[in-house]
């Protein structure tokens, strides 16, 4: 197909412009789409290699010009495509047979080593430099420009487009197919959204949360200044079932509570899935809104602004292991499964939304890149894994296996196959169930796991020799003898995807056992070690099997929504339980890269995200 690179440039002032939604400094990118001010200065378009053509008119002029380009058998390109298709799809009602974006496919090859701005990338592959005409134009509405300010204008969103095409040509290389299409679908997510909001359903929760938030307060006779007291603040967090967060005080050098409003620990708390814990800390902090409240409203918002369409603002590759992120206020991959706001997300008139998620997929897909044959056998025999090591935690036959035995299994197995020591154990199943198993139980159960699992145990070590590889830019396989990954030197881990796992900027301090690694992931240096390249890795293979299942099922049922190892279709009723058949089946179809992997996954289906 034809390649159509594109870039829009549009009105701007400091009251409307985008800001991308994260750091407070402008509009999310619907915002500033739907906002009445907005509209389209100019747009440039570039067929394949030919030379760049733009233009500049009235929107029914620029739909007319936009018109003569063949989008319906063509890649559309452009850098940041979730703004540029929005535009296309939302004002002028064009939606490309397919669409790629340089800013998804940077941060998949670059993450954070290069930057995603047009200018540094630009920098960085030597294409040419990126004009500052765009800085000239704030507060010009088309009208106010003269002819002379036009045209350098229009030359500036040319080289934009021309240097958008040269980068893409260097990157493309490194992706397959799979990759291209997911990034399509992300981007239609938010360009061609299918979820909708029902305004009342979001009211209503809006004002049950606030009444929890009331209730809740009074039934404890907290006040803002009671819960100023660490230790009232700590009962009142145990109570609900979460153990106090702890840190070493910097003053005194001694344990002390992390409530501090700027402790990573609290900002967690603030997002708890519990809405009490949220309203506790938010009256803690004195914050004026609960997570929940807040997110409740900013969707009412969008519901009014949008005609009750939900755009989906997802980051391709938002993470190192190449998962999603949520981005422009909406984080959608953080939406607590008991969160109420799900109601108020709805299917159109006549379809349900079909969601499967697949089952306890990094568990699985860990055991097998460990080679942990047996266990991956009492998974393809339909066993419950978390009955099984409880069976042996308890010495209890398979089928005596209590539910509190068997949760006590679960958080076990979810825990230690990453390498999680006895005091984590300890204060993880604490906090899930309430009791304190002991210092001696949970180094029992530690060992009795990584006597077990000593596949498991045998690549966590394995880890330290990857990082060293990548230190010192050599070669290694990496892996069991059911699977093995390449580490192509600095370059990281080779994964299915021909991408790869990243540490940039890898340091070390000391040697030996004492030796300390880090790397630098979003401007935050980070500690990594032996098990955490393990977990990593396995969460990289996990998002592989779900994107290679995703791009299966859009081809049948079009993907709505993924929020980590689940998906959500838009699905005509009448097909509902043919659709929850095939994606199921999808879900579980073992990738040609881990063959005999046994794969399982659930779903549902209904007219609201709560009912899947």
């Amino acid at each position: 197909m034809d390649i159509l690179t594109i870039d829009f440039e549009s009105y701007y002032n400091n009251k409307i412009k985008l800001g991308f939604g994260t750091r407070g400094s402008g509009q999310t990118t619907q915002q500033y789409l739907d906002d009445p001010r907005f509209h389209v200065v100019g747009v440039a378009v570039k067929l394949n290699d030919q030379p760049t053509e733009s233009f500049s008119g009235s929107p029914e002029e620029t739909k007319i010009w936009l018109q003569q380009w063949p989008w319906d058998n063509a890649f559309a390109l452009a850098h940041n495509a979730i703004f540029d298709m929005s535009i296309l799809a939302w004002h002028f009602n064009i939606r490309p047979k397919k669409i790629l974006d340089t800013l998804c496919m940077a941060r998949a090859l670059h993450g954070t080593k290069v930057g995603g701005s047009l200018k540094v990338l630009a920098e960085y592959y030597d294409v040419g430099a990126k004009g500052e005409e765009v800085v000239q134009a704030e507060g010009f509405a088309r009208g106010d420009f003269s002819d002379e300010h036009l045209d350098s204008y229009m030359a500036y969103c040319r080289n934009d487009v021309d240097l958008t095409y040269a980068i893409f040509m260097l990157m493309a290389p490194h992706f397959n197919k799979v990759e291209i299409d997911l990034i399509d679908m992300t981007v239609r997510m938010h360009s061609e959204p299918t979820l909708m909001l029902d305004p009342l359903k979001l009211e209503a929760n809006l004002h049950a949360v606030q009444a929890m938030k009331e209730q809740l307060l009074a039934a404890a006779s907290s006040t803002t200044s009671e819960l100023s007291s660490n230790q009232r603040f700590a009962d009142l967090l145990v109570e609900l079932g979460v153990e106090p967060p702890t840190k070493i005080s910097a003053t005194t050098g001694k344990e002390a509570y992390a409530f501090a409003k700027t402790d990573d620990a609290m900002k967690k708390l603030a997002e708890h899935p519990d809405v009490r814990v949220q309203a506790l800390v938010a009256a803690r902090t004195n914050t004026k809104s609960t997570l929940e409240e807040s997110r409740t409203e900013r969707f009412m918002r969008i519901a009014e602004q949008h005609d009750c369409y939900l755009p989906i603002p997802l980051r391709y590759y938002g993470a190192m292991t190449g998962r999603w992120a949520g981005a422009d206020q909406i984080n959608m991959q953080n939406l607590p499964r008991k969160s109420l706001i799900k109601k108020g997300i709805i299917a159109p008139e006549g379809y349900v939304i079909v969601g499967a998620d697949l089952s306890n997929i990094e568990l699985r897909m860990g055991l097998y890149f460990a080679g942990q044959k047996d266990k991956l056998k009492v998974l393809a025999d339909g066993m419950d894994l978390y009955k099984d090591f409880s069976s042996s935690v308890f010495e209890v036959s398979y089928d005596s296996v209590d539910d509190e035995q068997r949760f006590l299994g679960k958080t076990s197995s979810l825990s230690l196959i990453y390498g999680t020591g006895p005091a984590k154990l300890r204060a993880a199943i604490k906090q899930g169930s309430g009791k304190d198993i002991g210092e001696e139980m949970a180094k029992s159960i530690v060992g009795l796991y990584r006597e077990e699992y000593s596949a498991v145990k045998e690549l966590w070590y394995q880890g330290e020799d990857v990082l060293c590889a990548i230190y010192n830019d050599e070669e290694l396989v990496y892996g069991s003898k059911v699977m093995g990954l390449t580490v192509d030197g600095a370059k990281g881990v080779e994964l299915p995807s021909r991408l790869f796992l990243k540490y940039p900027n890898l340091k070390f301090e000391g040697e030996g056992r004492d030796r300390q690694w880090t790397y630098t992931e979003y401007k935050d240096v980070k500690r990594i070690y032996a098990p955490k390249v393990f977990q990593n890795t396995t969460q990289a293979l996990a998002r592989c099997i779900m994107g290679e299942a995703m791009v299966r099922i859009n081809k049948r049922y079009p993907v709505a929504l993924t929020i980590h190892d689940a998906v959500y279709c838009i699905v005509p009723e009448e097909q509902a339980d043919t659709a929850l058949e095939f994606i199921l089946a999808e879900m579980c179809r073992e990738p040609r890269w881990a063959p005999g992997i046994p794969l399982a996954a659930e779903g549902k289906y209904g007219k609201s995200l709560k009912d899947c």
